[in-house]
């Protein structure tokens, strides 16, 4: 019989397994949802799914560079231990270059051919979750690609080439010579690593954020008792400063602690022979956002024990 995508979701919210091998498990069954969940069951992957509740902050972010084309990806799991396993590791690697060909899209690239496998990424990482016994989640990816020009990348506390706690991808934009490109954006990859800047430009920032922060500052002016010109004055000093401290460009370069970093970038033009432009840039740190469980180990020993 032919299987429904509606059957293919109830069964998946059921076991919280991949599609693909809840389909084949449908299949395989005739469409009967009991059926299916044993023969999951039987194959290992119903056991992955009971871990799939549990919180996954840990894990590491991975970096993949094609020329022209950059891709970053976040892939949890439950422990550090874990994230320093070499099976989970080299998911990790595969993960970030397949990203390339996602589109930042991390539900297709959820469901791309996992290399060596005949599996999607996703069913590889429910696998993985059977064998390791953690979870573990694709949870977050984006691209950045230039039309000429170069993607800079730099990845803290690596654990391998390519991947580690954090990391950050930046496009530049040029015609100029491709070495000097190269080590300005790593070098300003560190940078935005480091200072975590909101957009490239004020013109890039979300309005609402810009209105949010006038709006406090605004306040917090008020209560000075100045008159209401001076309180615009401050308010507008307020909003430049923030924009110096939130804007890639606008930001003092960490490397020398005195240029800005729009500065650094016209003055590499000068050795790369052409215009730079700064397009984008994506900033992983792993497990930020992630509300993590607080546990009483002692307690739980204590529990354990019968202790009360």
């Amino acid at each position: 019989m032919a299987v429904t995508a509606q059957q293919v979701k109830e069964l998946r919210d059921a076991t919280g397994v991949g599609m693909m091998d809840c389909k084949k498990a449908l299949a395989e069954t005739n469409g009967d949802m009991e059926a299916a969940v044993d023969w999951l069951r039987t194959r290992g992957l119903a056991k992955a799914a009971k871990k799939a509740g549990r919180v996954a902050a840990e894990g590491l972010v991975g970096v993949a560079i094609d020329g022209s084309r950059g891709a970053i990806v976040e892939v949890n799991s439950e422990t550090d231990f874990v994230a320093r396993n070499e099976q989970f590791q080299s998911i990790v690697g595969n993960v970030a270059s397949l990203a390339l060909d996602a589109e930042g899209d991390v539900g297709k690239l959820s469901e791309m051919p996992y290399p060596g496998t005949g599996r999607s990424v996703s069913a590889e990482l429910t696998d993985a979750i059977a064998k390791i016994g953690e979870n573990m989640n694709l949870r977050r990816t984006a691209v950045i690609t230039v039309s000429d020009g170069v993607i800079g990348s730099y990845v803290h506390n690596t654990v391998k080439p390519g991947m580690g706690k954090l990391g950050v991808i930046v496009g530049l934009e040029s015609t100029g010579d491709k070495a000097v490109l190269l080590a300005l954006g790593k070098q300003i990859a560190m940078h935005i690593a480091n200072t975590n800047p909101l957009s490239v430009s004020p013109e890039d920032i979300d309005p609402e954020v810009v209105a949010k922060e006038r709006a406090i500052f605004t306040e917090q002016a008020r209560e000075s008792g100045k008159p209401a010109e001076v309180i615009a004055k401050m308010v507008e000093g307020r909003v430049r400063k923030f924009y110096e401290e939130s804007t890639l460009l606008a930001q003092v370069f960490v490397i020398d602690g005195e240029s800005k970093v729009g500065d650094v970038v016209k003055k590499a033009e000068k050795d790369a022979g052409a215009p730079i432009k700064v397009t984008s840039f994506v900033r992983y740190a792993l497990g930020e956002g992630i509300t993590k469980e607080e546990t009483d180990f002692a307690a739980e020993v204590a529990a354990t024990a019968g202790v009360r």
